[in-house]
Parts: structure tokens; sequence; C-alpha cells
């Protein structure tokens, strides 16, 4: 077979199975990447030669700007999340909403601004624990927050280079495949804004009919283990002079305010009206997810000294369960009493007992056999009691390790500088990048391995096997024929060639991922001006469009497949609210594009 046939078939096979299959999609690409790396095409010469990628064509994709910059960006983002930047600016904005649609005018907004200078994947990320649990405490329905969440998301992911990493992967492919010299970090914003607010206000305005208000069922948590955990409301909290209710400290489930000591006085039976105070020592009764949630209140601290008086670093910490056995050395001595953090070098941060829920302060309850204990300590904590008949059990809390919080400030400062340095010229957003990454681990806003394990290496692999693809639809003429097909389908009308590779692209963006989409539409972009003897960059800029606005479908974009499963979703919600909002953003881009990049 020709070269041009045997990439066809590949690379409509690579389709069909990412569209079809459950399999990761980096094994699909890069099956197809070896595919064409050995299947035997037919010369000029009628002779036959073995693969039609050389070894360093199928992998210069890994080396591509645009991939890099990805993964620089993923451990910046790493050193955000682990620091609770995001945790602090959230707290100040996700206050008690008025109404459902307030609620999402607080979600969207803020969002969409900040994903304009943050990577959107990872920002999301980092963002749906803190809406979900925002949608808990004030008993609003998921489904109505975090899709709209997404989508702002990606809309204002859009309007600069490193908001996407649709838009870097373009970028990327501009300087090593057009041979031209790359977007400004803010190019594409006077274009994209319009676009992204008129598109956040149609998904406002539209969710009330598209989207179902569907409320996650609870779990039933009658049986569930009960600890009681003592907080303590700090001096300059913004939760002084709010109620319980305004606080949300009582809208999360599984969680109940027993009391409230304050000035030496006790107050029972907390109702949802009461004002709280600095200085106010709240005593919870919950199971562990809301006990980890209370931890990440800004403002509200755990009432023990023992926690700040370990000798880790708070954030080489870890969350732990450990159940008290009959020969641990503080049988029926209290917490306090019995110096349990100068035996174990670890903080008792909340007790259970066999479902009764236990009065009083955490440091006052006296340790009996079977008390499970929810601890803060060293990792090495595991290893060091594994072998010792103290505690029966020991295991670790996933996902709740404690934040470096005194960090945050360098981390929002890391990011603000990589945007500065990379929007003044001084250096390109890779380089930026690069060198935010380097001070995040440095400084100590993540370690080395949080910071190697953040980076996500399905992504890398898939763009750079697609990358690939895109080098054999160069190389076989595939790109070629497609361009001059559309070109022959919509004749010489530039506003229609406009609106066939809008659509092309996000029909491909919305089936295998807008990721692929781009990089296997952008050949096609440069044959198709090639043949209509138009600039390329409005072409470039349509696909580019098409393929960062991908939310028709959960498919087509990472943060619409991580809000289906907390948000209840259905693939036919992503349709009626997404397949809109996908035309609707397509015919503003047709009209807008020859206003910013002249089609001749």
């Amino acid at each position: 077979m020709t070269p041009l046939i045997t990439t066809a078939i590949v690379v409509l096979l690579v389709l069909i199975t990412m569209a079809r299959a459950n399999r990761a999609p980096d094994f699909i690409i890069w099956g197809g990447v070896a595919l064409l790396m050995v299947a035997p095409v037919e010369q000029s010469d009628g002779g036959y030669a073995i693969g039609l990628l050389s070894a360093a064509d199928a992998l210069s994709g890994l080396a591509n700007e645009g991939l890099l910059t990805i993964a620089a960006l993923f451990i910046v983002a790493a050193g955000v999340r682990e620091t609770g930047a995001l945790h602090l600016l959230a707290g100040r904005l996700l206050v008690a909403p008025s109404s459902e649609r307030a609620a999402q005018h607080r979600i969207v907004w803020p969002t969409a601004l900040m994903s304009s200078v943050f990577n959107n994947t990872p920002l999301v990320a980092l963002l749906l624990p803190v809406a979900d649990d925002w949608a808990r405490r004030y008993r609003i329905s998921q489904s109505r927050l975090l899709l709209p969440l997404s989508y702002a998301s990606i809309l204002g992911g859009a309007c600069t280079l490193i908001g996407t990493s649709t838009h870097l992967i373009a970028n990327g492919w501009l300087i090593q495949s057009a041979g031209l010299t790359g977007l400004g970090i803010f190019e594409l914003t006077p274009f994209m804004l319009p676009i992204a607010g008129c598109g956040l206000i149609f998904v406002i305005v539209c969710s009330r009919w598209a989207l179902p208000a569907r409320k996650r069922a609870f779990p039933d948590l009658g049986n569930a283990r009960e600890y009681v955990v003592e907080m303590q409301i700090e001096d300059r909290s913004s939760l002084s002079g709010q109620t319980v209710d305004e606080a949300g400290l009582r809208g999360l489930p599984g969680l109940f305010l027993i009391e409230i000591e304050r000035s030496g006085e006790v107050i029972p039976a907390v109702s949802g009206n009461v004002r709280l105070a600095a200085g106010d020592h709240l005593i919870f009764a919950g199971v562990v997810d809301s006990v980890v949630d209370l931890q990440r209140f800004e403002g509200l601290t755990l009432a023990t000294d023992q926690v700040f008086k370990l000798d880790a670093k708070r954030a080489n910490r870890r969350l732990l369960e450990a159940v008290v056995s009959n020969s641990c050395p503080l049988i029926g001595r209290t917490i306090r009493a019995g110096q349990f953090r100068t035996v174990y070098n670890a903080a008792v941060i909340a007790v259970a007992r066999n479902g009764t829920r236990i009065r009083g302060k955490v440091g006052d309850i006296r340790l009996l056999p079977g008390d499970v204990l929810l601890l803060e300590a060293r990792p090495n904590f595991l290893e060091q009691q594994r072998n010792r008949r103290d505690f029966y059990l020991v295991s670790e809390i996933e996902s709740a390790s404690p934040m470096a919080r005194e960090r945050a400030p360098i981390a929002l400062l890391l990011v603000a500088g990589m945007i500065a340095a990379s929007g003044s010229g001084l250096v390109s957003i890779y380089t930026a990048s690069l060198l935010a990454a380097l001070i995040t681990v440095a400084s100590g806003c993540c370690s080395a391995s949080v910071a190697r394990r953040a980076i996500d290496w399905e992504v890398v692999l898939v763009i750079g096997g697609a990358l690939a693809l895109g080098k054999a639809m160069e190389n076989s003429g595939l790109s070629s024929l497609l361009g001059g097909t559309i070109a022959a389908l919509v004749g010489s009308s530039p506003t229609a060639t406009l609106a066939a590779l809008f659509l092309a692209s996000a029909v491909l963006a919305g089936v295998v991922t807008a990721k692929a989409s781009v990089v296997l539409m952008l050949p096609v972009a440069l044959a198709i001006a090639d043949h209509l003897n138009l600039a390329l960059m409005p072409l470039v800029v349509i696909v580019m469009l098409a393929s960062a606005t991908a939310v028709a479908t959960p498919i087509g974009y990472p943060t619409n497949l991580m809000v289906m499963g907390p948000g209840g979703y259905r693939f036919s919600d992503y349709l009626r609210l997404g397949g809109p909002l996908t035309l609707f953003i397509g015919g503003l881009g047709v009209l807008l594009v020859p206003l910013f990049w002249p089609l001749s």
C-alpha cells in the first residue's frame, strides 16, 4: 500500500478505537505509532520499505516545547495544591450563597479568571473538592455547579496561551512544524475574551433548563464510626462574627457540632443562628472525611497544641488511624496526662469509641482498649508501630496530608512571576514554566517525589503520540488530501472555510479528545491555506478555538470527565448544554477571527 493509504487506515483505526474502546488513549495512540513504524509501504520506484515513521520522527513529539511546558505546569500546580493556596483564595470567595444562581456566579467567574493564568486541567483538579465540599455544606445540587465549573475553566483557559494545553500544543506546532515565531501569552486574549464572556452567560442562563438538579445520594451514616474532634477559631478568622449556618459548619454530611466552649462557659445543643467568635473552641462529632474537611476551613485550626509541637514539618506529616490495644501503656489515662505526643511523637486529633458519642475535649478523654485514634504523625510512624503491641492496627488516610500553608504566598508568587516573565517577553513560556517548576521544588512548596507524581504521564504520552501521527499525516500527503477535499467542498468562501474547519475540529475533539484534535487538524489547516491561498493564522486560531472549547461530550476535555462522577452527570447532559454552546462559540469565532487575523 502507498504511504497515504497506510496512514489513512492507521489514523482511522486509532480514531475508531479511541471512540469505542475503554482502553487508555495513550496505549491506543502509541499502538498506531508503532504500526506506522513497522508497516511495509510502497516506494516511488515500486519497491517496499519498512515503516513510514522513523524512530526520530516518532519520538520528536516528546521534545515539543508545548508538551514540556505542560509537564512543568503540572509541577507548578502541585506546589499550589500542596500549600493550600487555592483553598485560601476559594475560602474568601465561596461564602454562603443567597440562591443557586448566585452560587453559579461565585463558581463560574473566579474559575474562569484563575484558569486564564493557570492551566485548566490541574486547576479543576484543585477546585473540584473545594466546590464539592461547598455544595455539600450549603446543600446545593452538585449537578448545577460542577459542569459549569468545568465549562468556566475551559472558556477561561482558552483566553491565554498557558490556560489550556491545546494552545500550548498548537504553539509548539507553529514553532516546530510551521516555522513561525509562536504566540505571545496574551495574544489570543482580545479575541477570546468576548467569546468566553458570552459563553459563560450562556451557561449560567441555560443551565437551569439544560441541567437536571440531581442531588447526589448521601450515604447512610447511621452506623459510621464517629470521631470527636476539637477545633478553635483563630484570632483573625473570617468565621468570627458569622453564624454557624453562615460558616457552613452544619452542612457537612456526617458531622455534628456538639458544643461550643467560650471563655470557660459551655454552649450545648448549638443552634444554627449562634454567632461565632475568635477563640471559640468547637467540639464536633463526625466521620473521618468530615473531620478532614474541617481542617480545610480557613481560620479554623485544631485546638490541641500538641500538633504544633511535633518535630516534623507539617507538610511532612501524615494523617493516620490507629486502634488502641489492651496492652497500650496509656490505657485508663487521659491523652493529656499520658503525654501521648511525647511517648509516640504523634498528636491525637480525634477519638472514636464503639459508636458512642464522647463528650468533652480531646485531651481530657481517657483511653480505653478499642478506641480508634485519628493521628497526625511522621511518615515513619507506620514502620515504628508495625511490630509493637500498643496498637492493633495502623493505617494511613489517603489524600489527607496536611498542607504547608506557610508557603502558600511563595506558590502564588511563583505563578505570578511566571506569567509576568513570559507575558513581558523577557523569556519564553517554556523557559518561565521550567524555572517556576524548579523553584517550586527548591522552595519546598512540594517535594521532588510529589512533583514526579504530579505530572500526568498519560496526557504527556497522548500528546507525544498524537504529534507523531500528525507528522505521519504530513509526510504521507494525507493532510494535503484532507485539506484539498475540504477546500473543494466549501468553495472559495473564507467564512464557509472557517465554519467547516471549526465543525470538523469540534466533532473530532468531542470524539477523540481535544489534544488529538488540535494535533491532527493543524496540518489539515496548513493544507487548506495552501489550496485556497489563505493566511495560515486565522485557520490555526479557529482549530485552536474548536479544540480548546470541547464542551459537547465528556470525552472531549479532561475536566468534563473529572466532574462527571461527582456531579452525577449522564452523557446526554453534556449534549443538552454543551452542544448548543459549541455552536454558539463557533458562530462567534467565525465572525470574530477575520477582525483580528486577516484571511488574505
